[in-house]
């Protein structure tokens, strides 16, 4: 370590402790008992142990709302990766007029608050008579302009002598696309998919608007009802049980993250950097 990286190191470390330490403290909160709770010392490991706060929330629904958002998370994120692994490949590879047109349209929708969206779509599925279903959680999850971004910026840097040597062989678009273009891009793949299943895992406005029985809610949604301010428990108790109900929430996207995280920083480097 050089002189020039020690500095560097420093501040990575502080960021990393300063992101680390909330989840440490909602851990540690959600195994206390609502007594020790609220104490003048900070107490960051709890001098008393208890799981009566995760029994309180298996209480309710939870393993239910749970599978419904493994479900919609599972599947938005599968059908994001590949449409956006397929319109990347496009924008990168394939010739046609006004591409570059179309690829600027994808990155100005950014800038398009989804808010103002949510309430013509949401009409839109209650005529259909599709709310509260899988459908109404899936279908508008499925576009991601940053699947598109990535897969793109990988697309720009993919050999051409891959893609000739396919054309010799008499490979067609799709084929190109599926055997060959699609299996190599592993590393955006993986970082598509790590971002967008936190994103749909924790998705709570469109769920809450869009699902009105008890047996289609999303956990974010079924565990809002934890919250102290708003909850049926009493104050003191609602902590714990809160905390208790947002670590399991939390822990399928961090066990995500720590098993593909080295592929997850390859992926976004190569989706950024490359060219």
């Amino acid at each position: 370590m050089t002189a020039v990286d020690l500095p560097i190191w420093v501040l990575g470390m502080i960021v990393a402790v300063a992101w680390f330490a909330p989840f440490i403290w909602m851990v540690s909160t959600s195994l206390k008992y609502p007594a020790d709770v609220m104490t003048q010392e900070i107490e960051w490991l709890p001098r008393r142990v208890t799981f009566d706060n995760y029994v309180k929330v298996f209480s309710y629904p939870v393993v239910r709302w749970g599978l419904n958002s493994l479900i919609q998370a599972v599947t938005s994120t599968a059908l994001s990766v590949l449409f956006g692994a397929m319109a990347g490949y496009a924008l990168a590879r394939l010739k046609f007029p006004g591409r570059d047109a179309l690829f600027a349209l994808f990155l100005a929708s950014l800038m398009i608050p989804t808010e103002v969206s949510i309430v013509p779509m949401l009409l839109g599925f209650i005529k259909l008579g599709w709310a509260s279903s899988y459908q109404a959680l899936i279908l508008p999850t499925i576009g991601n302009v940053f699947s598109v971004y990535i897969f793109r910026q990988f697309f720009l840097s993919f050999p051409r002598e891959i893609e000739e040597a396919a054309r010799v062989d008499g490979a067609g678009p799709l084929r190109l696309f599926f055997l060959i273009a699609l299996p190599l891009a592993r590393a955006p793949a993986i970082a598509a998919t790590v971002i967008l299943f936190t994103l749909n895992w924790n998705n709570f406005l469109w769920p809450l608007l869009v699902t009105f029985d008890e047996s289609m809610k999303t956990l974010p949604v079924g565990i809002a009802a934890f919250t102290p301010v708003v909850g049926t428990h009493t104050q003191l108790e609602g902590f714990s049980v809160a905390m208790a109900a947002v670590t399991i929430l939390s822990v399928p996207s961090l066990l995500l993250f720590f098993f593909l995280q080295r592929y997850f920083i390859q992926g976004i480097s190569q989706g950024s950097i490359k060219q």
